[in-house]
């Protein structure tokens, strides 16, 4: 009785066993079949489940491809829309940038009023940001991702994206004086001291909230004292004692200016006595 019993549990944990492989196999035969359906007769979310698995899978090309088929076949649904956006964030991440931020800017156009639109303009930001190349390169795209980031921050203050646009749009924007600074620096050290004015100037008229402001306060002094201005040295050594005492370019042009029996105080007329005016009155940073 027990031997039949134990066979018996046998057969059946056998049978079990069949069946699950019966039904594996059933599911993978009809992931395959479906594969090979034209896309033309499938409805929108077994493409759109493909197209998470090839993103999934680390194929975010064959992805975004998948699901611009939805958009393209079934198109006015909620699944296009939803294709659309992840269409979108497959580009970015294969590094197409040029096809996210179209990808991007057609969902703004067809959904301006989605709860998507928010991050569709962040990624339109991001296919500019992320191209950025080094402060020795035109840097074209990094005003053109400052205009973009600015969209998100301004459009969409409220948005779980607004706190990271601010955050690069100052990384930007701290990019582009550093381009300055690398330009003004390069005409310093050729003597070509008018030339590296006008891009310290740059920096600080326009640049004042980035890091650089210091360092191009210091350079002025430099490129004034080399020039035989003191007035205009002196008037960029108080600006920058003002602002950034405890820093050691502060430290540097103190002694360049005190090596020529000269103080860090305002003095002539220039454009940089409007800064100091503005600093005295904390218009300036």
């Amino acid at each position: 009785m027990a031997r039949g019993q134990r066979a018996m549990n046998s057969v059946g944990k056998a049978g079990v066993t069949a069946l699950l492989l019966l039904s594996l196999t059933a599911c993978a035969g009809m992931r395959e079949r479906n594969r090979e359906v034209p896309l033309e007769q499938l409805e929108a979310q077994p493409i759109y489940e493909r197209a998470e698995a090839e993103l999934e899978g680390g194929r975010p090309d064959d992805a975004a491809e998948l699901f611009l088929e939805v958009e393209r076949l079934h198109p006015y649904s909620d699944w296009s829309r939803r294709a659309l956006i992840m269409a979108t964030y497959a580009y970015h991440q294969d590094r197409d940038y040029e096809n996210s931020r179209a990808t991007a800017q057609r969902f703004l156009d067809f959904y301006p009023g989605d709860e998507d639109a928010a991050y569709a303009q962040y990624l339109l930001a991001l296919s500019y940001y992320d191209q950025i190349d080094q402060v020795g390169r035109d840097q074209g795209l990094t005003y053109q991702a400052l205009q973009a980031l600015r969209t998100v921050i301004e459009r969409y203050p409220d948005s779980e994206y607004a706190a990271s646009a601010i955050l690069k749009f100052d990384l930007a924007f701290d990019h582009l004086a550093g381009k300055e600074m690398e330009i003004g620096r390069y005409y310093l050290r050729r003597e070509n001291y008018t030339a590296a004015i006008n891009r310290f100037r740059v920096v600080v008229e326009q640049f004042q909230t980035t890091s650089h402001t210091p360092e191009a306060l210091l350079r002025l002094v430099e490129a004034y004292l080399a020039l035989g201005l003191p007035n205009e040295a002196q008037t960029a050594g108080a600006i920058l004692g003002h602002n950034f005492q405890a820093s050691p370019f502060y430290d540097d042009a103190f002694n360049q200016l005190t090596d020529m029996d000269l103080a860090p105080e305002a003095a002539g007329e220039s454009w940089l006595r409007e800064i100091w005016q503005q600093t005295v009155r904390g218009n300036w940073l």
